[in-house]
């Protein structure tokens, strides 16, 4: 009999998450859900939203520090949304965290059906996860999509939320990376045994739509559209990027790179931009959703990931599901799977140029990327990681 799992999250998909925790959250479960799992499912804030395939359950934190804070937010990010003289502090970053945890306690008394496994998502619902257990006295499964070191670029981790995360891996019976990569930063930086740490790859949907297609009045006069699309923050090596893309526009002038997210660091993106004096070959759309989104990525000639630190990048798939290839940096999860792909360091930009250059001057080379990730993409199912994180239900039931 398939077990029944209370699962601790931060956020839903799509149009309340502000990543791809939401929307790996949705897929899994519902893929769970499929396979028979029962899911208990409970989120910090209220959202106006209906889930048919499982127990959806608000704990309601309002008393958190001025707003819930985003499961994505660094010490950066923080002291840019408060004014130091008006700043709560950065030690309340955990304050949602904690409140979270005192929630969950009332709400387990509450719960009249069983339980048999705990599954929390990422160190925000950690402190939650452990009061569970300790109550219901069932395996804890902490799902790890990543890091305070993954993050934050390994530069100034945050110490409370190290501790969190720390406490979060030693207190679970299995941990699940979404990544291969991460796998070594939890065992090197967080002092793990391998023996409890089992690599469990984000999956996409495959459900590409024919859109309108966007940025025609480029593509008219024969630019190519070369796209970074997530958030704007150090972990995802936005200056990379656009270091890349100075070189690469010395080469094929006739391109437009679209800047697609929003984070800390969009005001530094845009200031080398011009310093470098590409600004006129850059378009910065802001945070897009669904339809809008998808049309952006099928519009690009190749959608370039230049992550520092990636636990996986789920952008790769969803860009491929939309029919434009992909160069990924090697620091990422998914680059250990996506073998249709182009791939290099964070760092070297002058690969990445050469490779951007590759793909917008031929043609065969574009097509051949394109058809190929597409054969994989049947196997980065959502399906496929619920099987695997059904497996390791059953070794702990």
């Amino acid at each position: 009999m398939p077990p029944k799992v209370l699962m601790l999250g931060w956020e839903w998909g799509p149009p309340f998450n502000s990543g791809g925790l939401g929307e790996a959250c949705v897929g899994l479960t519902r893929a769970l859900s499929k396979k028979g799992v029962g899911i208990t499912f409970i989120l910090p804030k209220r959202l106006d939203l209906k889930v048919d395939f499982l127990n959806l359950i608000f704990a309601d934190v309002d008393e958190a520090s001025e707003a819930l804070v985003s499961v994505y937010t660094t010490r950066t990010s923080w002291s840019r949304l408060f004014p130091v003289d008006s700043a709560p502090g950065f030690q309340d970053y955990v304050s949602s965290s904690l409140k979270f945890a005192e929630k969950v306690k009332l709400l387990l008394k509450h719960l009249n059906n069983s339980i048999d496994v705990i599954h929390a998502h990422d160190w925000l619902t950690y402190p939650a996860a452990i009061v569970a257990k300790q109550i219901l006295n069932k395996p804890l499964v902490v799902h790890v999509h990543s890091t305070e070191y993954n993050r934050t670029g390994g530069n100034n981790p945050n110490p409370a939320v190290y501790e969190i995360e720390k406490k979060g891996f030693e207190e679970a019976e299995r941990i699940l990376p979404v990544g291969g990569y991460m796998k070594e930063i939890i065992k090197d930086k967080y002092g793990i045994n391998a023996d409890k740490i089992e690599i469990v790859y984000n999956g996409v949907d495959d459900n590409r739509k024919n859109l309108p297609p966007s940025l025609t009045a480029f593509k008219k006069i024969g630019y190519k559209i070369v796209l970074y699309l997530g958030r704007i923050t150090i972990q995802k090596g936005p200056e990379y990027f656009v270091r890349a893309a100075k070189i690469a526009s010395q080469y094929f002038p006739k391109v437009i790179f679209v800047v697609t997210g929003s984070g800390d660091m969009e005001g530094q993106m845009m200031s080398e931009a011009a310093n470098a004096g590409i600004l006129d070959k850059f378009i910065f759309t802001g945070f897009l959703r669904g339809d809008e989104r998808d049309r952006i990525f099928q519009a690009a000639d190749l959608y370039v990931m230049p992550s520092v630190s990636e636990p996986f990048g789920i952008t790769a798939l969803e860009s491929v599901v939309n029919g434009t290839p992909v160069l990924i940096s090697k620091q990422s999860g998914v680059s250990e799977i996506l073998k249709n792909a182009l791939k290099c360091d964070f760092w070297d930009v002058d690969e990445m140029a050469n490779k951007i250059v590759a793909v917008l001057r031929h043609r065969s080379l574009k097509d051949n990327l394109k058809t190929e990730s597409e054969k994989e993409i049947s196997y980065f199912s959502w399906s496929r990681a619920a099987d695997e994180v059904l497996s390791v239900y059953n070794q702990l039931v």
